[in-house]
């Protein structure tokens, strides 16, 4: 009797589901962010830190984020950066041109982490590159402030003269002469990223010299305050900025960060993150022109929307010469019917036609 019913409860626990055979749930990733600015409502850092919370939104559950902000380039940068690895992180992303020595350095002492250098240039195993084709945007909003400046000058309120801004400053440059050939644009030179009160001195000092619309590559809204003040005309940087400069803004170029860092976080997390090196600009999503101010006529907000467009198909690129273009000291830099490669436009050196400015002046 008990050996046919011990035969029994085996047969009967032989086809018990194994509920103690679930699978533990994964850890979700830690991901860790670097910034060099504060976060403020708009700028540089703003747009990345959208980018990070937009991963979370899409990775919900399966990530953990954290960030670092207004970390300074150089030593406190590689600290930082260090202590993110040591903290478990094993996807960072330092966005910042400033960031990508220390972020090899590190990199070097932790394999088994990958990084993302944002402006950056150099990879390794475990180190990818990214960059935007800002100059894309700047060449849209050249040819909104050409369309809308009345004295024929713009000013240019730059951090460092490095190739990247060397690009934007020549592609709003060419989009402005593309519809205004008598457009100039006057550079003034920081020698820093985030000033604030430095941003608004240049700006000010520019308006001065009959600047009526002004772009700038720096990382407050600065610029744009001041021109709001001064009743002038801006061209936002990084972020929509209507919201501190509502009558002065007439376009803006924005930054999407989202989608990319989203995509990098989804390879690490099924293991198909390789190192590489990204370029995208308007086609790619990356760059995007719009959100332009009331002042601007539909028939401009259609002109740049459409060739918006025609760059995403290819069938405008801003550094491409339909005659001879020169610098400004008279030398062809893009000879008739050539238009530069990615190599020439990364390391570009000079200022085009029409910039009243100096590749090397500071200050």
């Amino acid at each position: 009797m008990y050996k046919n019913l011990a035969a029994a409860l085996a047969a009967a626990c032989f086809f018990l589901p194994a509920f103690s055979q679930t699978a533990p749930k994964a850890d979700p990733l830690k991901i860790g962010f670097v910034y060099v600015a504060p976060i403020t409502d708009a700028g540089w850092v703003r747009q990345h830190e959208n980018g990070r919370k937009a991963v979370e939104t899409a990775l919900a559950g399966k990530v953990k984020t954290t960030y670092v902000e207004n970390v300074a380039e150089g030593a406190d940068a590689e600290r930082v950066i260090r202590d993110l690895a040591q903290q478990g992180n094993k996807l960072i992303f330092t966005p910042s041109f400033g960031y990508m020595e220390p972020t090899m350095k590190v990199a070097r002492d932790f394999p088994d982490v990958k990084f993302e250098s944002i402006t950056g240039y150099k990879t390794a195993p475990n180190v990818a590159t990214a960059n935007a084709r800002y100059y894309e945007g700047r060449y849209l909003a050249g040819v909104a402030a050409g369309r809308m400046t009345k004295t024929n000058v713009a000013g240019y309120v730059a951090g460092f003269p490095i190739p990247e801004v060397l690009q934007g400053i020549n592609a709003f440059t060419l989009g402005m002469r593309s519809v205004n050939p008598k457009a100039q644009v006057k550079v003034v030179w920081l020698d820093v990223w985030f000033d604030p009160p430095k941003e608004r001195d240049a700006a000010m000092a520019l308006f001065n010299q009959d600047v009526d619309v002004i772009a700038f590559h720096t990382g407050s809204t600065a610029v744009m305050t001041a021109a709001q003040e001064r009743g002038k005309m801006a061209v936002a940087y990084h972020s929509d900025m209507r919201k501190v400069a509502p009558e002065a803004q007439i376009v803006a170029v924005t930054h999407q960060w989202g989608g990319y860092y989203t995509e990098r976080a989804r390879a690490v997390l099924d293991s198909t993150w390789k190192s590489g090196k990204v370029w995208g600009g308007v086609k790619e999503g990356m760059i995007r022109v719009g959100d332009f101010g009331p002042k601007v006529p539909k028939a401009v907000q259609d002109e740049v929307l459409a060739r918006q467009q025609d760059i995403a198909a290819g069938k405008v690129k801003p550094f491409q010469a339909a005659a001879d273009v020169r610098d400004n000291e008279g030398h062809v830099v893009i000879p008739k019917g050539q238009n530069l490669s990615d190599e020439q436009i990364l390391n570009m050196n000079w200022l085009v036609e029409g910039v009243q400015g100096r590749v090397s002046r500071r200050g």
